[in-house]
């Protein structure tokens, strides 16, 4: 399965180029102009287990550093506090990572 199974790549282009600029990166705006925000929980579900390139049921800190990347290869990297907002934003439970379910609440609410 791909991103773009789910996601247009149209979207998921104009979503990366939104955020081109170091510290740019709002996951709330990405979310949006990606199309995540109005997928079903299903889909949601599916996005989390392609981000979650170890298959740890988690999204570790290294990475969601590479999250742009996830969705189109030569994209930068995110900056150390991107990478720490967007855990903090979702870590419900403060493990310093971020669970399936929490990507899913973070995504659709």
């Amino acid at each position: 399965m791909s991103l773009t199974s789910i996601l247009s790549a149209e979207a998921i282009e104009n979503a990366v180029k939104d955020c081109q600029a170091p510290d740019s990166f709002c996951y709330k705006k990405f979310f949006q102009l990606c199309g995540l925000s109005s997928k079903t929980p299903k889909e949601v579900k599916d996005v989390f287990q392609i981000l979650d390139e170890d298959n740890s049921g988690f999204i570790e800190e290294s990475e969601l550093k590479y999250f742009l990347q996830r969705f189109i290869p030569g994209a930068r990297t995110l900056t150390e506090a991107e990478t720490k907002s967007f855990i903090s934003a979702a870590d419900d439970d403060s493990d310093g990572r971020i669970g399936a379910e929490e990507f899913q609440t973070m995504v659709l609410s």
